[in-house]
């Protein structure tokens, strides 16, 4: 994939669970926040990218870290409301439970709970075994 100086692209960030761990990978990775515009090609797979000065992130990213915009989509994060280490990592906080549920197998019963995560949607809710939460 190869991208053109001055258009518009979205780098892909990494959510991680924090003190939280379910033991199972997460079905909405990858995230993507943006957009940002590319300076420059840098190499023949590196772009330089415009990123606001406070972020404190390397400007210089990998074509794999980079997904064409396309100008709408609730699979963008917004850049201000998220927190990112130097791995472009954010930790990922339950918000509210939004509904409650009992799974029967043939020999238990395992409670669910569906929950809305820090920074999306009710759309992108997902359900999640109690015990985890």
């Amino acid at each position: 994939m190869t991208f053109e100086a001055g258009v518009q692209i979205l780098l892909k960030v990494s959510p991680i669970k924090g003190v939280m761990r379910f033991g199972k990978k997460d079905k909405h990775s990858p995230y993507y926040i943006g957009s940002f515009k590319i300076l420059d090609c840098v190499g023949p797979v590196a772009y330089r990218l415009a990123l606001p000065p406070s972020s404190g992130v390397h400007p210089i990213f990998h074509v794999s870290m980079l997904e064409k915009y396309h100008g709408d989509g609730d699979y963008i994060i917004k850049w201000d409301s998220v927190l990112l280490d130097k791995e472009l990592q954010y930790e990922k906080v339950p918000v509210v439970i939004l509904d409650r549920d009992v799974r029967k197998l043939r020999t238990k019963e395992i409670n669910m709970v569906k929950v809305q995560w820090k920074h999306h949607s009710v759309k992108k809710a997902t359900l999640e075994t109690e015990k985890d939460i």
